[in-house]
């Protein structure tokens, strides 16, 4: 059913009279019954009850009625909505983030497409670590990620828009936590609780570490996120490897943060999307996360 034919039946619905009707649409009236008849047939029912004294919708008429100028309306809605999307005022972006640490840049963001764009629509996908975001952006998944990664493939863009600091999570009441900095080679006989490989302090980071130390890590148990990961640690299972950001953002009783020497190369948080994505909306929602997530720890 077209537009034309929708609009035909409203206008016959509202004069109840084919003529006024016709006149309205500018319109002979043969064609304009002949429009209704083709609309009935289509829809296989009888819109009208009709002589050649008066019309009168039938209830499957007064049925479509409400429906015919919703579509109406939309048809006519259509091309300010596609105006918006050139000018990325509309559309949709699909964000995918690792851990509550950038719960608070990404809730920055959010208000922000609110407030400035909001005929964007942003669906937040959590607990994306970078391996798996990196895929699911490359797949076409997802559309931007927030993601710890120093190394990005060539077929993505990336900005990195803070960096944290590499941190140890130990016990409040652990001999090393006296310390205001703990070294690495005094790390060698801890029982470590590891987030899972792909994150930014996964096995990657303490493989590094104990390179420096000199030392075979000794994993007991892994973690799914940061907040478990410091109950875990706050438990007395193991110390960690944990963010500046996670020491800012998250819950830690019972949990003392330290630096550690030789100093660890910092975390660099990136924004990354498909090089060639041609979405408007995207690049209005990547200069809103420049602006919210800058320098965010």
């Amino acid at each position: 059913m077209d537009i034309r034919s929708a609009q035909a039946f409203i206008a016959v619905a509202e004069e109840l009279n084919f003529g006024r009707a016709a006149n309205r649409l500018h319109m002979a009236q043969p064609p304009l019954s002949r429009m209704i008849r083709q609309l009935e047939e289509e829809l296989g029912a009888r819109l009208f009850e009709r002589t050649t004294h008066w019309v009168t919708l039938t209830p499957h008429g007064e049925a479509v009625l409400e429906p015919m100028r919703e579509l109406v309306m939309l048809s006519q809605r259509i091309p300010e909505i596609v105006r918006k999307s050139l000018r990325g005022d509309a559309g949709r972006v699909r964000l995918g983030f690792a851990e509550a640490s950038v719960d608070v840049g990404v809730g920055n963001l959010a208000t922000l497409v609110r407030q400035r764009r909001p005929g964007i629509v942003l669906e937040l996908q959590s607990s994306q670590f970078a391996h798996l975001g990196l895929d699911r952006l490359r797949r076409g998944a997802l559309d931007l990620l927030i993601a710890r990664v120093d190394v990005v493939p060539s077929d993505l863009e990336s900005e990195v828009v803070s960096e944290e600091e590499l941190l140890l999570a130990l016990p409040v009441d652990h001999p090393l936590a006296s310390r205001d900095i703990v070294r690495s080679a005094d790390l060698a006989e801890e029982p470590w609780v590891v987030l899972p490989g792909g994150s930014a302090t996964g096995l990657n980071r303490l493989s590094l570490l104990s390179v420096e130390g000199g030392f075979i890590p000794r994993v007991v148990q892994s973690a799914p996120e940061s907040s478990t990961l410091l109950l875990l640690v706050s438990a007395g299972v193991g110390v960690a490897l944990t963010l500046s950001s996670v020491r800012t953002h998250l819950p830690a009783r019972g949990i003392a943060f330290r630096s550690i020497s030789p100093a660890q190369e910092p975390i660099r948080v990136r924004l990354i999307w498909r090089r060639n994505d041609a979405n408007p909306a995207l690049a209005a929602v990547v200069a809103l996360a420049r602006e919210a997530l800058h320098g965010q720890q």
